[in-house]
């Protein structure tokens, strides 16, 4: 069979083989991206992340009644197991935790059984226990009593006792109730419908369209606190930043959502957090909030953070987690390049962990970090340009995205090396995002564009409530008695941070 081969010139010979060289070439870069996405499905799905357990299918039924031999059988073993744990357990197990003081203490006094009348007492031991009460509905009912004069002719009129400030007026649920609700659904992700059950056990009858006005309004007596926040956080020096999805239903489309974004914006020295709501993730969402910040700000590897970090007076950080993130996942492509940038990286936290452990202050972590960490950094710099020279690393492959991500970051990746007050990496801010991806397991989505950002506000108060270890349940009740009638001078006192000093 004539190929037509044996007709090319020289040129044209050389051009087929160099096309079908670059045809392989993809054709191998495509393969490795398959191989190193399997590999990551297998490890998404065949990880273990909770406990799956169907039993065995072909196992017989086992029968409702045991025979009376089998009951004598079973008796007699648990009474053995019964037997044995009690004398396992001891009284003064070096490993049960000491009980906190503030909780309320209910004593129960246990004499010997028998007459003790010729005997004395020479001694107590004591035993204590953690227990729960749940929580009750209580009504209070304000009696405000009138007066009038006794003058008939007085123009004194009618007095009448001052009523408290009310979350909402002329409204049934007190501060407490309101505070129940929006800790259980923003913190502890239990959503509306499931907490209606809790009111029908007691026999209260509220509509969800009742509870869904309460949080409403309830919310938009935090909007001037969470104003503030806003004004504070666009003027800190040091923010990390990071974006995270909910979705949103969308009034112009039944029944279907928008894929809405939560900007969150973490500061690591005053321990404060903000999410924002933003309907999209264009860059311009941060731009608006972050006009006119100077200072470090920490992203991820998000493209559109390159136009935020270039502003004057910025200086822009990048996360080494990130970088991490990317060789990890490229081991399946090619595990000894791999390997040893994860060594390099490592060698890193290292010194990190380090200076946490020695506590040091942020000059001492700067000296560190200059003695220890920045020959690291120019080893690996080094180690990675090699890398990138050689032909035989597919720049499209895993492991060439993951050597490009850090080159083409390189700076921003060095730059934490500036002050010991800054970070290596972005962790803190996802761990201040992550209960927003429990929500979404739970309620699944917000119900207008209004409610997320009014989730916005909870989310971004609750985060700093854990950060500095304030119960969330008791502050929320505070702000939502006094927000009302604070002077707005002294608003920020409300903040989660100024909680136990005003306590």
């Amino acid at each position: 069979m004539n190929s037509g081969i044996e007709h090319l010139s020289k040129e044209q010979f050389i051009a087929l083989v160099m096309e079908r060289d670059r045809i392989i070439r993809e054709k191998d870069v495509y393969e490795s991206q398959l191989l190193s996405m399997i590999d990551k499905l297998k490890r998404m799905v065949f990880e273990q992340k909770r406990e799956r357990f169907e039993g065995n299918k072909d196992q017989l039924m086992l029968p409702f009644e045991a025979s009376e031999d089998k009951k004598e059988e079973q008796k007699e073993i648990f009474e053995q197991k019964i037997e044995y744990t009690r004398k396992k357990q001891s009284p003064s197990h070096p490993g049960r935790a000491v009980l906190p003081d503030h909780l309320p203490v209910e004593e129960i006094e246990i004499k010997p059984e028998g007459d003790l009348s010729d005997m004395v007492c020479i001694g107590k031991e004591v035993t204590e226990e953690l227990d729960y009460i749940p929580g009750k509905l209580i009504i209070r009912r304000y009696i405000r009593h009138k007066y009038a004069s006794k003058d008939k002719n007085s123009d004194t009129g009618i007095l009448i006792g001052v009523l408290p400030e009310r979350v909402i007026d002329k409204g049934i649920p007190g501060a407490g109730l309101l505070a129940s609700i929006l800790t259980d659904k923003y913190e502890d992700h239990l959503p509306l419908y499931r907490q209606l059950q809790r009111f029908k056990r007691e026999n209260v009858k509220i509509a969800p369209s009742t509870i869904d006005g309460w949080v409403k309004q309830s919310l938009e007596r935090l909007e001037p606190l969470y104003d503030c926040l806003l004004d504070d956080t666009k003027a800190m020096g040091y923010l990390q930043a990071d974006e995270t999805t909910i979705k949103v239903m969308d009034s112009a489309k039944k029944g279907a959502c928008h894929l809405g974004y939560y900007w969150v914006y973490h500061n690591p020295l005053e321990k404060t957090v903000l999410f924002d709501y933003q309907p999209t993730r264009t860059i311009k969402a941060a731009e608006n909030l972050l006009k006119g910040f100077k200072g470090y700000l920490q992203t991820d590897g998000y493209v559109g953070y390159k136009k935020l970090g270039k502003q004057d007076g910025v200086t822009h950080l990048a996360c080494w987690a990130h970088a991490r993130r990317e060789f990890y996942d490229a081991q399946s492509n090619n595990e000894k390049i791999a390997k040893e940038a994860l060594t390099f990286i490592q060698k890193l936290y290292e010194v990190e962990r380090e200076a946490r452990e020695s506590n040091l202050d942020p000059e001492e972590r700067k000296n560190l970090r200059l003695d220890k960490s920045l020959p690291v950094i120019n080893e690996m710099s080094k180690w990675i340009k090699k890398q990138l020279e050689d032909q035989k690393i597919l720049p499209n492959s895993p492991i060439g995205k993951a050597l490009r991500y850090s080159a083409e970051r390189w700076a921003e990746l060095s730059n934490y090396l500036y002050d010991g007050r800054l970070e290596i990496d972005n962790n803190l801010i996802e761990n201040a995002i992550r209960p927003v991806a429990l929500g979404r397991k739970n309620y699944l989505f917000a119900g207008s564009h209004k409610a997320a950002q009014r989730a916005a506000m909870l989310y971004s108060f609750f985060a700093i409530c854990k950060k500095h270890q304030v119960n969330s349940h008791e502050w929320l009740k505070h702000v939502l008695q006094n927000i009302m009638t604070i002077n707005h001078k002294n608003i920020k006192k409300l903040y989660p941070q100024n909680f136990k000093s005003n306590m």
